[in-house]
């Protein structure tokens, strides 16, 4: 029989935190009503959470993101707009989808890629919008494999 070696990614370091009795006891209950499996899984959570703000604010990684969007479409020209941004923005913006919740309130994500600061600049210019009512950017520590190259093939 042969011994296999453990990945590197399902090792784990491990810490000890000393925590106030009530601040634990609420940590117990957030750890039960959200179904983590531990503390140490709800408190791994929260730190990645804290990370990918912290990277986000002060670092220019790339990350994978959504940013959604709720707007009236019956402002005169938003839809034109969003999507000219879209355009302008082609290399992070991946995707998009719009759904239509009422005769005139539309929601709409896309999916992006790029630095951290970046997509927060597209995501404010989308915000501030006239028409849109409510706007999130949500990232997270990832990417995806880029769509499309900025080098383009030789020409025969």
């Amino acid at each position: 029989m042969s011994r296999s070696t453990p990945k590197t990614s399902s090792l784990v370091g491990r810490i000890s935190i000393s925590m106030n009795p009530d601040l634990l006891v609420e940590l117990d209950r957030m750890v039960d009503s959200l179904g983590y499996e531990s503390r140490s899984q709800a408190i791994s959570d929260m730190v990645n959470q804290q990370l990918i703000e912290h990277k986000r604010e002060l670092g220019d990684d790339v990350m994978v993101g959504t940013i959604t969007l709720f707007y009236d479409r019956a402002t005169r020209g938003l839809q034109k707009r969003l999507s000219d941004l879209q355009y302008t923005h082609i290399a992070e913006v991946i995707s998009s989808l719009h759904v239509h919740l009422t005769e005139d309130k539309m929601m709409e994500v896309l999916l992006v890629q790029g630095p951290a600061p970046q997509l927060q600049s597209i995501a404010n210019t989308m915000r501030a919008l006239k028409g849109v009512i409510t706007g999130r950017l949500q990232l997270m520590a990832a990417v995806i494999p880029p769509i499309h190259s900025s080098k383009r093939a030789p020409k025969n």
